[in-house]
């Protein structure tokens, strides 16, 4: 599958335009880590909001969310619908929090709470998490760029992770968030376009998509019954929540986003608009995944031999933006797609150099902290990262096996964390011991949770395996932190009254 020339023509330059207008933010005059990190405080709620979205919104998101619904039906949109319940904690208790700390790092508060240790320890598990995500989306970009264009999947990887580096090391967070609201903008209007073609398509006009999917159950959001082992509506509320309580409290990407507002105001504004902006453009996802699954059903001649039902999926939307879509905005679509792959590893670049600087060596290293010195760690840091998610990415290639024990991995480092910040914030009265030993409790349960489906697949061992359902290790993983904390901060104040009565 090649693309004819005038979409390849369109998508180098929209790449290049991308590039040099994310890269020119560096020449600005006068510019200090401040600017580099939160923007000088000074960015539009609307631009934040955008960026915001566009980190719910990756590239792959935009392919595996009509794949889903193609190969399904809506169940997985249900996460959606838990985003602007986070949103409205985020709102009340996170952004406020973050504002008055006044520290562009996320996990300074652990510190103030729990000590170094637990900063520490944040902060590793969130850089570790980055690695994973940028490798993964590294590796999982160059997949559809090698069907499209023909290029070998490591020229690509290493193309895109040079690309990425140039433009998130030197440009900063105000490049990460201006190419982030350009990136959304072309996703959903690109969407709409597509969705608008697919519907007048159908040989019996767009009611004949509706009719289709009720006949096939497309629209079903899945079983409202109760189970831990099964996908169900309440089981993915659930996970959507916590994995959004993660997101809005502990996620370096999101707290330094609160901080490039001028205002309270205006970083719960953009809040609020990117997570609410998410929820009807995921729907707009999901009936474009229905809408393909009609549009093929009818026209079944359309799709070629080699794609069939059980391995269509992720592919669909790729072979109609190709085959179904004039020329020229296939180009442009393509671009924008893998664009916003890019500005997704450029925000974890940002993020894990602020985080760099915050967390280490401003800490560490406070008499070498200057501006000059200072901007130094931030590009490096930004270098190195992205060096070494550029080896996660090709290590992939020949172990992709690795990719779900990635994911297994981070989800162990990023629940933990997560039950360690809620423990924090409403547990006043649980000290730095009682904090540690409920972590430990914690990714303990995580770990089994996460790891031994991978692990363990048949043996004596086999009945040890975790039998619930994925979905909720961070549920039950961040609960056991919280209410262990909760609890041995009960024991040992009762333990210590007891203590002082005797005497």
């Amino acid at each position: 599958m090649q693309l004819p020339v005038i979409d390849l023509v369109i998508f180098l330059v929209y790449m290049m335009g991308i590039l040099f207008f994310g890269a020119s933010f560096y020449f600005r005059k006068g510019r200090t880590t401040d600017d580099y990190m939160v923007g000088g405080k000074r960015l539009p709620a609307w631009a934040i909001g955008m960026s915001i979205f566009a980190t719910f919104v990756s590239s792959i998101s935009f392919l595996a969310l009509p794949g889903n619904a193609y190969m399904s039906n809506w169940n997985s949109f249900v996460f959606s619908l838990s985003i602007p319940i986070a949103a409205l904690v985020a709102v009340k208790f996170f952004v406020p929090l973050y504002r008055e700390l006044k520290s562009p790092s996320a996990y300074y508060y652990l510190e103030t709470r729990f000590g170094s240790w637990a900063r520490n320890y944040a902060s590793i598990c969130y850089l570790l998490t980055q690695l994973a995500r940028m490798g993964t989306i590294l590796y999982l970009l160059a997949l559809p760029m090698n069907a499209l264009l023909g290029w070998d999947i490591m020229t690509i990887i290493i193309v895109t992770g040079v690309s990425v580096i140039i433009y998130a090391s030197l440009g900063g967070i105000e490049a990460v968030i201006w190419t982030d609201a350009i990136q959304g903008i072309v996703l959903i209007l690109g969407a709409i376009l597509c969705l608008v073609i697919i519907l007048f398509s159908m040989p019996e006009g767009p009611m004949q998509v509706i009719e289709i999917g009720r006949g096939q159950g497309k629209f079903s959001l899945g079983s409202f019954g109760i189970s831990l082992s099964e996908t169900t509506f309440w089981g993915i509320l659930v996970y959507g929540l916590f994995i959004n309580l993660q997101n809005f409290g502990i996620d370096q990407n999101y707290v330094q986003r609160y901080m490039s507002a001028k205002s309270d105001k205006e970083a719960i504004k953009s809040t609020w608009f990117g997570s609410s902006l998410y929820v009807p453009v995921s729907l707009l996802f999901f009936f474009i995944g229905t809408a393909l699954f009609a549009y093929y059903q009818v026209q079944p001649d359309l799709l070629p031999a080699d794609l069939g039902a059980a391995d269509a999926g992720d592919k669909i939307f790729p072979f109609f933006i190709v085959n179904g879509l004039p020329r020229g905005m296939t180009g442009l679509l393509i671009a924008s797609i893998f664009a916003a792959g890019m500005s997704t590893v450029s925000t974890s670049l940002n993020s894990s150099s602020t985080v760099i600087l915050t967390d280490y060596f401003k800490k560490y290293f406070p008499s070498l902290s200057n501006r000059k010195n200072n901007f130094k760690v931030l590009v490096g840091s930004a270098v190195f990262m992205g060096l070494l998610s550029m080896m996660v990415a090709l290590a992939m290639i020949q172990v992709k096996s690795a990719l779900d024990a990635w994911w297994a991995l981070s989800s162990v480092f990023s629940g933990g964390v997560l039950g360690l910040f809620l423990l924090a914030y409403f547990s006043k009265n649980v000290n730095q011991l009682e904090a540690a030993i409920a972590a430990v409790i914690g990714v303990l349960v995580i770990s089994w949770m996460s790891l031994t489906p991978i692990f363990i697949t048949e043996g004596p061992w086999f009945s040890f395996r975790n039998p619930i359902h994925t979905n909720l290790t961070i549920v039950i993983g961040t609960m056991v932190i919280f209410f262990s904390g909760f609890l041995l901060s009960l024991v040992f104040k009762k333990k210590q009254r007891n203590s002082y009565i005797n005497r």
